[in-house]
């Protein structure tokens, strides 16, 4: 097993290169670098413009428009302060440097700073790291379980009233986006049209620092309410289908026969011989749901309650073509997602022993 985990710890070095070399390139194709953004911003502001270094980048200084009246922005910029754009930027050098010098400083995990934020990307994913695992791991914990039971419940009682009446709830949980459920649930519980019950933004109330303990925990959980029940109702239906399908395919083999023909009871057989061969798949899929909330599930949902995670970040490093967070958060997720499925192909073993890589290999 130990083997086996260093040949996959050695294939994600090429995979995490291809994947950064991929979108690297795509990148350089894409219109409306961070170069055009900052030009249309000093456009937008209508005056003269400098340039001036910060601990970000670059950062325009307007002066006062013109007093003749003329728009100057619509005259375009001097060809030095577009250079002064491109060098603060490293834009003036070409993509292959560029390239190159990004994978150097990734090996040593500095991914640079923000161009429009005063911060280092490490400060940004710091920030904003707590409210997406709150979101991710809740979430996926409520989802497992709710799923597993619902599932397997299903599988025991299939094609009676109480698998057709869940099937709806089911079919709610396939048909609704998270994001939709959410939308509904600010409008019935946060103030939206109904009542106020729940709190709207954030994972904390304002003042609630100088609370106690057990008073910022109660305020912290009542903040996650709704966004986790968003994402619960917006991923609990695959898993529970995916159990309820697992345990009926293992109840009609063989061995399950066998076990009633000997006098095994219902529950021996359904947890004694069932249960581990029907879960393999299921639970060693967490670490991999987790993954999967975490930093793409939650986007929306961030930001319908207003909640800064990384989902929000990085729709926003997109938008605005912020580079170094856009690929500092890339290399993070991609090798935390590489790790994950590892951690999945253990946990394979772990719930049944008698799989063996190695002598699949």
């Amino acid at each position: 097993m130990i083997a086996y985990i260093l040949r996959r710890l050695l294939l994600v070095i090429p995979t995490l290169l291809g994947i950064i070399t991929i979108n690297f390139v795509v990148v350089q194709f894409a219109p409306g670098g961070p170069v055009e953004q900052m030009i249309s911003d000093i456009k937008g502001r209508g005056g003269d413009a400098t340039m001036r270094m910060t601990g970000s980048g670059a950062e325009s200084v307007t002066a006062a428009p013109p007093q003749d009246g003329a728009y100057r922005g619509a005259r375009g910029l001097d060809p030095a302060i577009v250079k002064d754009i491109e060098r603060m930027f490293g834009f003036d050098r070409p993509a292959h440097e560029r390239f190159f010098k990004m994978l150097g400083d990734y090996l040593r995990f500095d991914f640079g700073r923000s161009f429009f934020r005063d911060q280092t990307v490490i400060e940004l994913i710091r920030q904003k790291m707590p409210v997406s695992i709150s979101l991710g791991l809740w979430s996926t914990l409520l989802i497992y379980l709710i799923s597993i039971p619902l599932g397997i419940a299903k599988a025991v009682r299939h094609g009676s009233r109480f698998d057709v009446a869940t099937s709806a709830a089911v079919l709610v949980g396939y048909a609704v986006p998270g994001f939709l459920f959410a939308i509904l649930l600010v409008v019935l519980f946060a103030g939206g049209s109904f009542l106020t019950l729940f709190p709207l933004r954030g994972l904390a109330s304002a003042g609630s620092e100088d609370w106690s303990w057990w008073a910022r925990v109660v305020d912290y959980l009542w903040h996650m309410v709704l966004p986790t029940t968003a994402l619960v109702i917006g991923g609990f239906a695959g898993l529970t289908m995916l159990t309820k399908n697992s345990f009926l395919e293992e109840i009609r083999k063989q061995y399950v026969v066998t076990a009633r023909a000997k006098g095994a009871s219902e529950r021996r057989v359904l947890y004694g011989h069932v249960f581990r061969n029907a879960m393999l798949l299921i639970v060693a899929g967490f670490p991999a749901a987790f993954i999967s909330i975490l930093f793409s599930s939650a986007l929306l949902v961030e930001i319908v309650f207003s909640l800064d995670g990384l989902g929000l970040l990085g729709f926003e490093s997109a938008i605005r073509r912020d580079y170094p967070v856009m690929f500092g958060t890339l290399y993070i997720f991609t090798l935390l997602g590489l790790v994950m499925h590892i951690v999945g192909d253990v946990m394979y073993t772990v719930v049944d022993p008698r799989i063996d890589f190695e002598a699949r290999g």
